[in-house]
């Protein structure tokens, strides 16, 4: 009976030990909903900084907006009745504000330097002999072209100032489907104006820089936009694409619209890109575009199997340039090129972008199937 008692006594024991320990739990730590398989316990009062970075992120683009917004500035253009002019089918007529018809509109541009060089769209300021920049803090200069080079549809301007704001670059080959961008500049003259989206695509041609409709065979604009669906209007052109750091990404160039409106998606130049174009216009007047000296279209089904291939993807080269850079390293008709400096090429925006980017003088390593087989050559790209 004793011996009764004491397992009785003990099993009381532990349960008061079990019940006071819950008890005391409790007024410490966050049970997890009722919807959750498993039991997870926290401190109350703990807080964990990075995770809570994490979640707020995506949808908190403050420091990013004030990053990026006082180095996107309003364009105001004009030209005088001798010079006017406009082309009523232009795809940019609906993307700048031509708030007078071709005469005059505006658009957005970015602070690309300290001492007043700034970067737009060469469909902003083409038409204009006068051009006024206001910056974010309503400081008003006049501006001068210093270059453009339309087959990308960009143009470097620049006013007398110094200490102004900048940003820094993303990486826009890292840029990735999916990621958050923030687009900044002047819609309907509603100046530093910020709309959030993400990338939908990237490499993207829509045939609106001096490319002919239908099936094209010679590419010489440089087409390769970052799409995203942030909203975009009438005065965004030129205006900055960032990241969620504030980093620029791109350059806001073109929506696809019937209406002249945002209708879903827009399009920006990659920031290496621009970068590429704007640093040679600023230290020599104007581009000095490497080219490979090629007629080039994409890859179909049709063409894989008559050079019998079992890929889909790819650029196909239709002609060679007489003395060109191409010709020179060996490639040849049919070629398919894959890959150029261990970057997969599977269209020829992707093509464009990555040769755009590169110097004259610089040697590619372009990958070919020929035969049926991959072969690598070496290209010192010349001048075009």
């Amino acid at each position: 009976m004793k011996r009764l008692f004491s397992f009785v006594f003990a099993g009381i024991l532990g349960g008061l030990i079990v019940l006071g320990g819950q008890q005391m739990l409790q007024s410490n730590t966050v049970l997890s909903s009722p919807e959750s398989d498993t039991t997870i316990s926290q401190s109350v009062n703990w807080e964990n900084k990075d995770y809570t970075r994490a979640v707020n992120v995506p949808f908190d683009f403050k420091k990013a907006a004030n990053i990026a917004m006082p180095a996107v500035v309003h364009i105001a253009a004009s030209a005088g009745e001798e010079e006017a002019s406009g082309d009523e089918s232009d795809i940019f007529r609906f993307f700048f504000d031509g708030f007078g018809g071709p005469k005059q509109g505006s658009g957005s541009g970015v602070i690309y330097t300290q001492d007043g060089y700034i970067i737009t769209n060469n469909h902003v300021v083409e038409f204009a002999n006068d051009i006024t920049v206001t910056l974010h803090d309503n400081r008003q200069f006049e501006a001068e072209v210093v270059g453009t080079y339309p087959k990308a549809d960009l143009a470097v301007l620049k006013i007398e100032s110094s200490g102004l704001p900048t940003l820094s670059n993303a990486n826009s080959d890292n840029a990735e489907i999916g990621e958050w961008v923030l687009a900044i500049g002047n819609p309907f003259n509603l100046n530093s104006t910020v709309t959030a989206g993400i990338i939908s695509s990237k490499g993207r041609s829509i045939n609106a820089i001096g490319n002919s409709p239908g099936r094209e065979r010679q590419y010489d604009a440089i087409e390769s936009f970052i799409q995203t669906d942030a909203a975009v209007n009438p005065g965004n052109s030129g205006g900055a694409l960032v990241d969620a750091e504030g980093r620029l990404l791109g350059i806001n160039t073109a929506i696809a619209t019937r209406t002249g409106s945002f209708a879903g998606y827009s399009f920006a130049i990659p920031v290496n890109l621009v970068t590429r174009i704007v640093d040679d216009i600023i230290e020599d007047g104007y581009y000095k575009r490497g080219m490979l000296g090629v007629s080039i279209y994409p890859l179909g089904n049709e063409d894989a199997q008559r050079l019998k291939l079992d890929i889909t993807q790819g650029v196909v080269i239709e002609d060679l340039t007489e003395g060109g850079a191409a010709q020179y390293a060996g490639l040849l008709p049919d070629d398919v090129i894959v890959e150029v400096d261990n970057k997969s090429i599977k269209s020829v925006p992707e093509l464009q972008e990555v040769i755009g980017t590169a110097k004259v003088g610089d040697v590619v390593n372009v990958k070919v199937y020929r035969d049926g087989y991959l072969q690598s050559f070496p290209v010192r790209l010349k001048e075009g």
